[in-house]
């Protein structure tokens, strides 16, 4: 247990290093699409991360329970608001360590709330060696006021006489058990994130590593909590281990946190702890899978990866390959060796190796989006009998299937060499999928659409959230001649220019390191423009609803311009 020193230096250190957190976090889940394209394969596994467990003093311990104890306070228990305020005025007007103590005695109208503000101002005052902690902790008024936050613990802590335990002090040791608090949920336990990320600083670098991971097992999402765990990670100068990079990157991408600083951290670590490990794929095939999930893009990192599973191939289970190819597919990645990635680790994998019909869907998806994909593959899954057991399986046929299915489809009429297998029947179930935006990225498109209704003169020249049946939505659909004017897309134009805008959003670009388009999004645009569209690209960072409309329009017309000057 840290004592009161440890935890008054956490105050000091968070006096004197304020700074800002740089914080990128998505809006969306981890299930994200790309115009309809859902990406969400990739599924981290469940672990629990080891815990630290520190030697406790009894005041340490006492100070720790106080404040987790404040997740019970109730504002509403006081007695009196004019005494409490008064209270407060004293606290804030106290010069010295007398002056705070005695506002405790025989006051009725003292709280928990009067208690923890005391505790903090002394914790401060010694951080800056205003007042010595010696000149307070032994004094009944503290104790009192730790006591009303947290429990006591018995002076007989159950220890036996001369080494030896007797029944009743095994007792007694069970009793007392139920009353420690460790510093992992004091700093869990603080009723306010913002007092609870002021305790960060003081704890050790695994401690950080399991309170990011508890924050991950509860699905709290603290805000203040992790920028503050992710500044003082990044700041420590001791290296993570893999298992603690791992628990790391699985609480990121579980809690939706994208930090830029943290996660070169962590990719650092991994690269300088990834040739030790040469027995378990395990972690490695966490921490490729909670890159995917976070669409974190580091080219160095994922080079080291592949570069260890080809040496370690012989170990890496089936699901951790699959996760490799998922995950480097959904990043845009292919790795310097990709020869070798197809020979050694496609070849490892066959059908049998999974047990959901789902998964080797997933699979040979991912082969598409790295040029990796065989005929045998295509046919694999575009069969009749390929679609009746996917229906068999627990989940169904979902609608992140069914679009996957249409993506291999249309892969192999438009892309695939010599593909002479099966297809997709017209009247396929995986045709009939419903397919929308996400809501901020409805709004992006509705703002273009707005754009283009004062560039075309009429309604017939645009179509918008048109289904593609190649697993996505085109945002808009328009079509001009060689002069650059529009056509109504009800006339049939053998010299028409098909022109297929597709919105950009924060969703569809891989983040970190090396930033770029998805490659989901890669593939849409192939399919398009093996389709015959002209794709005109929509980035986020380039049209902004909140732009003039004026402005919006002068894009999209240089757009159109870059377009008929290219044909």
């Amino acid at each position: 247990m840290l004592g009161l020193q440890r935890f008054a230096g956490s105050i000091a250190s968070q006096l004197y290093r304020r700074a800002a957190y740089n914080s990128n976090v998505r809006a969306a889940g981890f299930s994200l699409a790309t115009n309809g394209l859902a990406t969400d394969a990739v599924e981290p596994e469940a672990r629990t991360p080891a815990s630290e467990t520190l030697a406790k003093k009894p005041k340490g311990q006492m100070v720790a329970a106080a404040f987790e104890s404040l997740r019970n306070d109730n504002p509403k228990d006081e007695k009196k608001a004019g005494a409490s305020s008064n209270i407060d005025d004293r606290i804030v007007n106290a010069k010295t360590v007398n002056g705070l103590l005695a506002i405790t005695e025989n006051n009725s109208a003292f709280s928990r709330k009067h208690a923890l503000r005391i505790v903090s101002i002394l914790a401060e005052w010694s951080s800056v060696d205003r007042v010595k902690i010696s000149e307070f902790e032994n004094d009944t008024r503290f104790l009192r006021i730790c006591r009303m936050l947290g429990r006591t613990i018995p002076k007989n802590n159950g220890a036996a006489t001369n080494g030896k335990a007797s029944g009743d002090s095994s007792q007694a040791v069970k009793r007392i058990s139920g009353f420690r608090t460790d510093d992992l949920n004091t700093v869990l336990g603080v009723a306010g994130d913002d007092e609870a990320a002021k305790l960060i600083a003081s704890i050790s670098l695994p401690q950080m590593v399991k309170v990011m991971s508890t924050l991950a097992q509860r699905k709290r999402r603290s805000t203040p909590l992790l920028r503050s765990l992710a500044f003082n990670i990044s700041s420590a100068a001791e290296t993570l281990d893999l298992k603690q990079s791992a628990d790391v990157l699985y609480a990121m991408s579980t809690l939706n946190f994208q930090d830029s600083v943290l996660g070169a951290k962590v990719c650092a670590d991994v690269q300088a702890t990834l040739p030790k490990n040469v027995e378990k794929s395990a972690v490695v095939g966490s921490i490729i899978t909670s890159l995917g999930i976070l669409r974190y893009r580091d080219l160095d990192i994922l080079e080291s990866l592949t570069q260890w599973l080809l040496k370690n191939s012989e170990i890496c289970r089936p699901q951790d390959l699959s996760a490799y190819f998922l995950t480097s597919a959904l990043l845009n990645f292919k790795s310097a060796q990709l020869e070798d990635v197809s020979s050694k680790l496609v070849k490892s994998i066959v059908r049998e190796d999974f047990t959901k019909k789902s998964e080797w869907l997933n699979f040979v998806w991912s082969l598409t989006m790295l040029g990796l994909v065989e005929p045998s593959h295509l046919s694999s899954v575009l069969s009749a009998e390929f679609l009746e057991q996917l229906q068999k399986d627990k989940a169904g046929v979902t609608p992140t299937s069914k679009m996957r299915l249409l993506n291999l489809n249309s892969y192999a009429q438009l892309l695939a060499v010599d593909y002479k297998g099966p297809l997709l029947a017209a009247d396929s179930p995986a045709f009939q999928v419903p397919m929308a935006h996400p809501k901020a990225k409805q709004v992006l498109v509705t703002g273009m659409l707005d754009a283009l209704k004062s560039l075309l003169p009429a309604s017939n020249h645009v179509q918008s959230l048109v289904d593609s049946k190649m697993g996505f939505l085109i945002d808009a659909l328009c079509h001009f001649d060689a002069n650059r004017n529009p056509l109504p897309l009800d006339k049939e134009n053998p010299n028409t220019i098909r022109v297929a805008l597709m919105v950009i959003d924060f969703h569809d670009i891989c983040h970190g390191t090396h930033r770029s388009a998805s490659g989901v999004t890669n593939l849409t645009f192939d399919l398009l423009e093996k389709s015959g569209y002209h794709v005109i690209p929509i980035p986020y960072n380039e049209f902004s609803t909140s732009d003039k409309l004026l402005k919006r329009v002068q894009y999209l017309e240089a757009k159109f311009k870059a377009i008929a000057s290219g044909k």
